[in-house]
């Protein structure tokens, strides 16, 4: 087993995602991005010392409609970057606007809004809220009875594969696969 010392910790990043409901068929998913330094460090370029602090405090809100799980619209904050010229980045995300969150989604970005023509946080943020955004779409989905005619082919299609429990072949599949099916 790998041993930590806890009091030696530099570094600390913490990623927070939640859904709100918003209008019929849709959700608002909000990420945040945080970079914390527990120790002084240096700037690359200029040799000067940095104290230890929040180095990066971004969000994302982003607007999804279900079920098709299209990005309706993205806003991005930037409280807290290392740089003043990293804000230059705050609309680089506009780009994912009509995209759907499905198979293939991080390829996509990352070809759209990746390495140079935007921020490796903000995409890092953006990945990590794709499957936060599967799951609240899909809470605010069930919170009432599910229809399976409007839901099923959709859901199926989603599901297969995402997982081991979501495997083609596996109990799960088999089982929803027949009471959606078959209703």
């Amino acid at each position: 087993m790998i041993q930590i010392d806890r009091n030696r910790k530099i570094h600390g990043r913490e990623i927070a995602i939640t859904t709100y409901e918003y209008e019929k068929d849709s959700v608002v998913v909000e990420g945040r991005l945080t970079d914390n330094r527990f120790a002084k460090t240096y700037f690359f370029s200029s040799g000067e010392s940095r104290p230890p602090g929040i180095v990066h405090d971004l969000v994302i809100r982003m607007v999804v409609k279900g079920p098709k799980l299209v990005i309706d619209d993205i806003d991005v904050d930037m409280d807290t970057v290392p740089r003043k010229d990293c804000r230059e980045v705050l609309k680089t995300l506009k780009p994912v606007i009509g995209m759907k969150i499905r198979g293939g989604f991080t390829e996509k970005v990352k070809k759209k809004v990746g390495g140079a023509k935007g921020c490796t946080h903000l995409v890092a943020l953006l990945l990590a809220m794709a499957p936060a955004a599967v799951q609240g779409s899909w809470a605010a989905v069930a919170q009432r009875p599910v229809d399976p005619e409007k839901y099923s082919g959709a859901a199926l299609n989603f599901l297969e594969n995402t997982c081991w429990v979501w495997r083609a072949d596996g109990e799960l599949m088999k089982e929803t696969r027949e009471k959606l099916l078959d209703s």
